[in-house]
């Protein structure tokens, strides 16, 4: 997949912060810089995101991996396979969740929650009254809340990355474990200069 818009030209000092971050420029950012706004505002959203910490960090991680695999985000899949890593998550895992159906390495809990991503993806929605409420009895309220919100928000990041033509940029390369093919077999569309292999230092993920 190619990009369908150009590369906005930032700042010098913006660039080195995101390269410093990242190892590269996101492609998300880049192209939503032709938005100050827009970048701005999504790239504190992902902050704030982030943040929010009454949900299981792996839960959420993967849940939005999941929604990245089923809605064809390849850079969300990939930046989030890499923040896995700087997590100190279950890389094995977390390779796996392209193929999580097939793979024996999640838990009943993770595989429901993956499946709770899948349905909140849908068009429309497949979410039913005991898948819900079989996660409320385990979650919890507040972690429930989150992980929904975290699951609208990949929603958010993966379509607006598809539409514009973003696709992966090899952030997943530093990790040890190749990350899993689809079980569809669709391909990831590589981009780009592949960033080195920095761990991120902030939490802000442009629309990730």
């Amino acid at each position: 997949m190619a990009l369908r818009i150009t590369k906005a030209e930032l700042p010098a000092e913006v660039e080195q912060e995101l390269i410093k971050q990242f190892g590269a420029v996101p492609e998300p950012f880049a192209v939503t810089a032709h938005h100050p706004a827009v970048a701005r505002d999504s790239s504190e959203m992902g902050g704030k995101v982030n943040e929010w910490d009454m949900a299981d960090e792996g839960l959420k991680t993967f849940a939005h991996m999941a929604v990245a695999a089923l809605v064809g985000c390849g850079w969300c899949l990939d930046i989030n396979y890499f923040q896995a890593l700087n997590k100190d998550l279950d890389l094995t895992k977390a390779s796996q969740v392209p193929r999580w159906r097939e793979s024996e390495v999640f838990t009943p809990l993770e595989r429901d929650v993956l499946e709770y991503a899948e349905a909140m993806t849908h068009t429309p929605p497949t979410v039913t009254d005991e898948q819900y409420a079989s996660l409320l009895d385990r979650l919890g309220e507040a972690a429930l809340v989150e992980l929904t919100a975290s699951v609208a928000f990949a929603n958010l990041a993966t379509r607006n990355n598809s539409a514009h033509g973003i696709s992966s940029q090899g952030f997943s390369d530093a990790c040890g474990i190749p990350l899993a093919a689809r079980a569809d077999g669709r391909p990831d569309g590589q981009s780009g200069t592949r960033p080195g292999a920095r761990p991120a230092e902030s939490g802000a993920v442009p629309t990730a």
